[in-house]
């Protein structure tokens, strides 16, 4: 009897179809869809896709900042003041930079185990609502936060889907490639890189 093979686990991570929402009379925004695919053991949910504007990716980078003081994050693109939501190359560099982002954020076992990650990459919550979920002010927790935003969404697109497209719908820019991430976390928490949503808060 041969041992039996030990099971890859990856993760991949797309950043796409950037769309205009309306904000309020005068103003506008972009957001982005995060799709996730993965057979770790870190994630509730094996695949996924949610709606995410750029001052979210901050707040979440900030806030990971705040409870893995020792690691040095990877940068988000930079904010740059002459941004138009109407131009090609700025939205999708943006987008590009978004996603490298997380694919370098996803590959850290630590970052991994921290609640409010998976809450953005896995549930409708905005980031108030993240933060009472992780600190347990919500009559939900995080698993039944993420599984509750699954049964109302269950489409996973394909990268070349060409499905029904919205109005808002910028056809530029809106594919990316799989970043696939191999990675192991048995060696990063004895829970089997369960969330922890009681990381302590500097």
């Amino acid at each position: 009897m041969f041992p039996e093979e030990k099971k890859t686990e990856f993760v991949s991570v797309w950043v796409r179809d950037p769309r205009i929402q309306k904000e309020d009379f005068w103003h506008s925004y972009i957001d982005y869809e995060i799709c996730i695919h993965t057979n770790s053991m870190c994630f509730t949910m094996k695949t996924s896709c949610v709606r995410r504007r750029f001052r979210e990716f901050v707040w979440l980078r900030q806030r990971l900042q705040s409870n893995a003081l020792l690691i040095q994050l990877p940068e988000l693109p930079s904010k740059n003041l002459f941004f138009n939501i109407n131009n090609r190359q700025h939205v999708d560099q943006r987008r590009q930079g978004l996603e490298e982002f997380l694919r370098k954020i996803l590959q850290n076992a630590l970052l991994l185990s921290d609640s409010r990650l998976h809450l953005f990459l896995q549930s409708h919550l905005s980031s108030e609502d993240i933060e009472a979920c992780v600190s347990g002010q919500t009559k939900y927790s995080v698993t039944e936060a993420i599984h509750k935003f699954a049964s109302s969404n269950r489409r996973f697109p394909k990268e070349d889907e060409e499905g029904e497209k919205k109005d808002n719908s910028i056809e530029y820019g809106s594919e990316s490639s799989s970043s696939g991430l191999g990675h192991s976390c048995e060696d990063s928490s004895p829970h089997g890189c369960k969330t922890s949503p009681d990381l302590q808060e500097y």
